[in-house]
């Protein structure tokens, strides 16, 4: 049962950031290389998670998703300070 909702979860979870990720690379890498950098590296991250949680076999007590969550909102953050960027 745990493993069944660890794989549910984990392909929900992954499938909601990846769309969360092609709707949002607004960050130019020419133009914010630092921003663009940072979200990569929160890509990284992100699929580090994954691993991570596919390797151990349960959800961590649910800190791997809340890690996850933080992450896609930190990635949004990034998207919006370089739209702030853009505008000044």
């Amino acid at each position: 049962m745990k493993t069944r909702n660890l794989i549910l979860g984990s392909i929900l979870s992954v499938g909601l950031f990846a769309s969360g990720i092609v709707v949002g690379q607004n960050v130019s890498g020419a133009r914010h290389p630092n921003l663009n950098a940072a979200q990569r590296l929160m890509e990284q991250a992100t699929q580090k998670m994954d691993a991570a949680q596919q390797a151990n076999e349960f959800d961590m007590q649910g800190h791997a998703q809340k890690a996850k969550d933080l992450l896609a909102q930190a990635y949004n953050e990034v998207r919006q300070a370089a739209t702030a960027a853009n505008h000044h």
